[in-house]
């Protein structure tokens, strides 16, 4: 009889396709895990992960995993029914995103709005959020870029550009825009792999059979914006981080540029899943966010 545990850490170890990481991540013994794995494969019948060199998942995995994900998803659906009806019907909605400073405004109004109702936040690159969301573990996502995978649900938010911040005495920084051309030997300070900003800047220069010179990646977009400030390099920016500032500029007095790209823009957009049943929390939550005004002067 397989048990829930053994099967939340098989998606783990699927999610890493790595044993150590795996165990390090649930805080078991690898040995330990390498049984519960080994167990699972025994009771299916059929091997899970292609172990010829690196741990890789097969298409049975695949197949497994898919299925374990939905089954856990409905359980939580299951539990979190229970607890709304519980609490007064009041609820929880889980939200994930690459980005919180976008959403702000409608958080802070929903939550005035509902006060009852618990908000949980999850920060989660674009290519983990198809799969939380077939899972239901989460109710809601936001991307700067769509998401093109089978049983999502969208809504287009806004469109904008994305600049590059700079010191205001750099010589880049008296110019009406630049090119990419312009910025292959800036040293550039930026999110980890994974962040949409950071995929943004890799993508711009891939195009051109390049790479970005790299100088400093941080998960803290406030040390980003401070370092740049400081002229220890220089950024991408979007759009939406200027508004309350001085027409070409970015917070803390750095200067803003566009990129003469059509590629470098965001489209943030609102996902949840076609299958699931979203709670009365989460469809106030998708009214919210889709009824807000994005415009630029709101």
């Amino acid at each position: 009889m397989m048990e829930l545990n053994s099967l939340r850490q098989f998606l783990v170890v699927a999610r890493l396709e790595h044993l150590s990481r795996a165990a390090d991540e649930l805080r078991v013994a690898q040995p330990s895990l390498s049984r519960t794995i080994a167990r699972l494969e025994s009771e299916l019948g059929a091997p899970l992960f292609d172990r010829s060199g690196r741990l890789r998942l097969n298409d049975a995995g695949r197949l497994f995993r898919d299925h374990v994900d939905r089954a856990l998803g409905e359980l939580e659906a299951g539990r979190r029914a229970v607890a709304a009806t519980a609490s007064g019907g009041a609820g929880t909605v889980r939200l994930a995103s690459e980005t919180f400073l976008t959403l702000t405004g409608p958080l802070a109004a929903y939550k005035r709005a509902h006060p009852a109702v618990e908000i949980q936040l999850h920060w989660s690159p674009a290519e983990d959020m198809a799969r939380r969301l077939r899972a239901q573990d989460v109710d809601l996502c936001v991307t700067s870029q769509p998401i093109h995978a089978a049983g999502l649900e969208s809504a287009r938010l806004f469109e904008e550009a994305v600049g590059v911040a700079m010191r205001l005495d750099h010589p880049l920084a008296g110019r009406a825009s630049v090119s990419v051309d312009d910025l292959a030997d800036q040293p550039f300070i930026t999110a980890r792999k994974g962040h949409w900003i950071r995929r943004l800047l890799d993508r711009l220069f891939a195009a051109r059979d390049q790479a970005p010179r790299i100088v400093c990646e941080s998960d803290e977009p406030s040390a980003i914006a401070e370092l740049i400030g400081a002229g220890l390099g220089i950024g991408l920016v979007p759009a939406f981080a200027l508004r309350g500032a001085p027409p070409g500029a970015a917070p803390g007095g750095v200067a803003w540029l566009p990129v003469d790209s059509p590629d470098c823009r965001r489209t943030v957009t609102l996902h949840w899943s076609a299958d699931g049943h979203l709670p009365t929390a989460a469809r106030l939550m998708r009214a919210t966010i889709t009824g807000w005004d994005w415009s630029p002067g709101a």
